[in-house]
């Protein structure tokens, strides 16, 4: 397990966060069809706090695309380095994720989010942050469409329907199971939406996630379980880069 510190330079204020979005959204890459399902590694990445002790685990699981298997895992533990603000999560998680994924000791892939991508209000979630900051190409797999409007897919699994803000379709309503509600779609950076829709079917042959995140959002679960007995007074001391928030 590693331990991460809150970062030197980190956005302190919710205006200086927009700011650093604005900047590496312009340089999300759209233009590539990403690797294709079922081949090479992908990789579920997710986080569990404890708001209590300022206390967040992240972890990093790499899978065989083809038989699902688990190659790899990761895990960090840290700081939450920035406060609760609804379209800025990904500053309380980057840090942490990107410890997990550089621990990792083999190429992670195609790297699967549990959250969003471009369907995010300033089209800037955390699968397109992370993909920006690492070059790896990351899609956004969520729970529910966050602000977005979608017409109901068909039952059958691998039906789907827009995701919209507007006329603008931001990722996909995608049925993963016959009849059970949808999963959120969209695309993080270097992959379409395509391509995104394809690897969450084949990351989701028994249930309605994609297997990816529910390993990831266990071995993250089991990490903060085990620091936050006997570790949050290493995490909750000042810090001369960083500070408390």
């Amino acid at each position: 397990m590693t331990s991460v510190r809150v970062p030197a330079g980190r956005p302190a204020t919710e205006e200086e966060a927009r700011a650093v979005q604005d900047e590496l959204r312009r340089r999300v890459v759209l233009d590539e069809p990403g690797p294709p399902p079922g081949t090479g590694h992908v990789t579920g990445v997710d986080v569990a706090y404890d708001d209590e002790r300022d206390v967040v685990a992240a972890a990093a699981v790499v899978l065989d695309a083809a038989t699902l298997e688990v190659v790899a895992e990761s895990t960090a533990v840290g700081r939450i380095s920035f406060p609760y603000v609804p379209g800025l999560l990904a500053f309380r998680e980057i840090p942490t994720v990107l410890a997990a994924l550089d621990a990792l000791p083999c190429p992670p892939g195609l790297v699967v989010c549990d959250g969003y991508g471009l369907a995010h209000p300033r089209r800037f979630g955390l699968a397109s942050h992370l993909g920006v900051l690492t070059g790896l190409p990351t899609i956004g797999v969520a729970k529910n469409p966050f602000t977005f409007t979608y017409d109901t897919p068909a039952a059958p699994r691998g039906s789907s329907t827009p995701l919209l803000a507007g006329d603008e379709e931001v990722g996909r309503a995608l049925r993963t199971r016959d009849g059970v509600k949808p999963v959120f779609v969209s695309v993080g950076h270097r992959t379409t939406l395509a391509t995104a829709c394809a690897h969450t079917l084949a990351l989701t042959p028994t249930y309605r996630l994609p297997e990816t995140t529910r390993q990831a959002d266990s071995l993250c679960r089991r990490a903060l379980k085990e620091a936050t007995p006997f570790g949050q007074d290493s995490f909750r001391r000042p810090h001369p880069l960083g500070g408390d928030h």
